[in-house]
């Protein structure tokens, strides 16, 4: 199971030039995601699209409780508990988990969505994942989908993941108010002989306290 540190709610409000780091994670073994110094800064276009996100799997980070998304996801089960104040639901039938990170309330202050790579059953007829932000983006999409929803990004940086070259994609939404998630990052395979990447992992983060 994949986790990141904190510091990436602590880190959100003002124009956010600076990047989450993706550390190791203890709570899925095998799993390792190492991000490498090198980042792009992307320039916008003054008239460019760009849209903000408020949920990810019907969750808002900074304003839900635990308990609705126990509720939410009470069709996988109670949810595993893990370090550092996380709960983990795990769709074996997709092969994807749903990770939530609270604070002492059990507020929720991180939401992400990734591919899971664990032992998966199969499953007949299976639908496309509840797991998606508010404009509709889930795990397994083209990144021309996400440019399309989101627009370009803030800035993208090189990462690796057991090997595989991977490339994230940071959104920083504080130009749409303090009372928004303040950060979108989303883990994509790198575009290859023509084909475009594909989405991995979604994070979305409430804004700093």
């Amino acid at each position: 199971m994949m986790s990141h540190t904190r510091n990436l709610v602590s880190r959100c409000s003002g124009r956010l030039l600076r990047h989450a780091l993706f550390l190791g994670i203890a709570a899925m073994p095998g799993i390792a995601l190492a991000q490498l110094p090198s980042a792009r800064p992307l320039a916008k276009k003054a008239t460019g699209h760009r849209a903000n996100e408020l949920t990810l799997a019907g969750l808002r980070p900074g304003r839900d409780s635990l308990a609705r998304a126990a509720q939410l996801n009470r069709h996988f089960g109670n949810g595993k508990e893990a370090a550092g104040d996380q709960t983990v639901w795990f769709d074996s039938c997709r092969d994807l988990t749903l990770t939530i990170d609270t604070d002492k309330q059990k507020l929720v202050q991180v939401v992400r969505a990734g591919v899971w790579g664990g032992s998966t059953t199969g499953c007949a007829g299976v639908s496309p994942s509840a797991w998606k932000t508010g404009l509709g983006l889930r795990v397994g999409d083209a990144t021309p989908r996400l440019e399309k929803l989101y627009g370009p990004p803030d800035s993208k940086s090189p990462s690796t993941r057991n090997g595989q070259p991977l490339e994230l994609w940071y959104y920083a939404f504080d130009w749409a108010g303090e009372s928004v998630p303040q950060v979108m990052e989303v883990l994509c395979t790198r575009e290859q002989d023509g084909k475009a990447g594909r989405v991995v992992e979604i994070t979305l983060a409430a804004p700093s306290l």
